[in-house]
């Protein structure tokens, strides 16, 4: 959440690779059923600076797919931000995939 009142720009996704290892790390939220959308959402807009908008639609695909993607960049950057989710008891993981070239 932004307390500047300055627009985020969370609404587009850089997508960062690093050719060297030809990998892809993500944060992938799962589905659980004791978590509700309100909280869902306000722990997107907290801890990833997401728009009110990018944690409603990334909860709703949770909901209905098992799972979303919701944060991509760099290992360091993103374990501090899957552990606080994680702290807030959602059920996060890092995945490391290999991209083909």
């Amino acid at each position: 959440m932004s307390l500047n009142n300055k627009p985020l720009e969370q609404d587009e996704v850089l997508v960062v690779e690093d050719t060297s290892q030809g990998e892809f790390t993500q944060i992938l939220v799962l589905n659980d059923d004791y978590n509700t959308f309100e909280w869902v959402i306000e722990c997107f807009m907290d801890i990833l600076q997401h728009s009110n908008e990018q944690a409603e639609q990334s909860a709703w695909i949770i909901h209905t797919k098992g799972k979303c993607s919701v944060k991509v960049g760099p290992f360091e950057v993103l374990k501090p931000l899957k552990d606080a989710l994680v702290d807030r008891g959602l059920n996060a993981i890092i995945e490391h995939e290999k991209v083909s070239k």
